[in-house]
């Protein structure tokens, strides 16, 4: 009994010692404005794409060609997109030198947020009960998995044999992807490339902490250049994935599985290659699989149930555009905050009609 008190009293300790820190003025806004960078950037990103899928006359489900690629370099949507994704990564990094992890890594989860609003002003698409529901699923469950990570996990130096272990283990992943790319390619969901995509990164974070805390000890010889060669590579295929993501589903559902996945994947391999929780308590191993059941369901969920999957595949008779005057029905709650958000952004910087326009 008097370990479990012990416990609790060391996660309450931690929890206020995370907030006994002036920096976290500095790092909870450079975290927050992250978020709205990546937000934006989801959108004028996924808008390029889908721009350029329009040009070519065909879609890009089965994986963007290599003209197509070379179009989006084309394209200012895209391209500002990808500077506000490069803020984004420039903010939080900025955000970790000044505030830990239990704080910034779930204020990341914010972007989600962010990003449905927009869609939903953009598209048309209001969301529904069912994905605010998902939308809670992902946000509440990886807040709890960082969270329980953030108070148990211990920093502790990579060996070159657990370094290897983990690109063996990114090698075999990356070849798994590879084959059921080249063999399932034209039957695909979006669901296929998020998931891809956030082991991908989850692979990237990782390495890019390996990478750095050897430059920084000056252990820098040949296998730490393995690793820069590795997380370039794996940067490049999440990349490519996102970018086909996005021509398969909404930005938001992108988002969705980006912000789940890639931390739980940076997390577990902490957790089983790394060691960094060996002398966890039982209650936060129970933790991490609640929360990671949570997270994942609301990702699959969204996935179904997203407004404008719904409404491209034609389950349901989705309304798009904004509710006509004379209709009195009664507004739900998902209505009331779409139309809080037009009142202060009247007008989208970008809107579908766009593309139809040759915009």
């Amino acid at each position: 009994m008097s370990g479990d008190i012990d416990n609790i009293q060391d996660v309450g300790d931690a929890l206020v010692g995370v907030f006994d820190n002036p920096a976290l003025l500095i790092g909870i806004p450079l975290a927050l404005l992250g978020a709205v960078f990546m937000s934006f950037g989801a959108q004028y990103q996924h808008r390029g794409v889908t721009k350029v899928e329009l040009l070519s006359g065909g879609a890009a489900s089965g994986g963007l060609t290599l003209t197509q690629l070379g179009r989006l370099l084309t394209r200012p949507s895209w391209i500002l997109g990808s500077l506000m994704l490069g803020l984004a990564i420039v903010c939080q990094l900025g955000a970790l030198a000044f505030a830990p992890l239990i704080v910034v890594q779930p204020l990341g989860a914010i972007a989600l947020v962010i990003t449905t609003l927009l869609n939903a002003r953009i598209s048309g698409h209001r969301p529904t009960k069912q994905s605010v529901r998902a939308i809670i699923e992902c946000v509440g469950g990886i807040f709890i998995f960082v969270t329980i990570a953030a108070l148990v996990a211990t920093d502790e130096p990579v060996t070159t044999r657990q370094l290897i272990t983990i690109l063996i283990i990114l090698a075999v992943v990356t070849v798994v992807f590879g084959a059921l790319f080249l063999w399932l390619r034209q039957r695909m969901t979006a669901l296929f490339y998020i998931i891809g995509a956030g082991v991908m990164y989850g692979f990237v974070a990782t390495l890019a902490k390996v990478v750095i805390s050897r430059i920084q000890s000056g252990d820098f010889e040949w296998l730490t250049l393995v690793c820069l060669v590795s997380l370039l590579l794996a940067a490049a295929v999440g990349a490519y994935f996102v970018q086909t993501a996005y021509s398969s589903g909404p930005p938001d559902l992108v988002i969705a599985g980006l912000t789940v996945i890639d931390p739980i994947v940076a997390i577990i391999i902490g957790l089983t290659v790394l060691g960094e929780a060996a002398n966890a308590p039982l209650w936060a191993y129970i933790g991490f699989g609640v929360a990671g059941v949570i997270a994942v369901i609301g990702v699959w969920d969204l996935a179904r149930n997203h407004p404008q999957v719904v409404s491209d595949s034609r389950e349901l008779p989705i309304v798009r555009g904004s509710v006509p005057a004379d209709q009195t029905a009664a507004k739900s709650g998902s209505t009331r905050i779409t139309d809080a958000v037009s009142k202060v952004w009247p007008e989208p910087p970008l809107r579908d009609d766009d593309l139809r326009d040759g915009r």
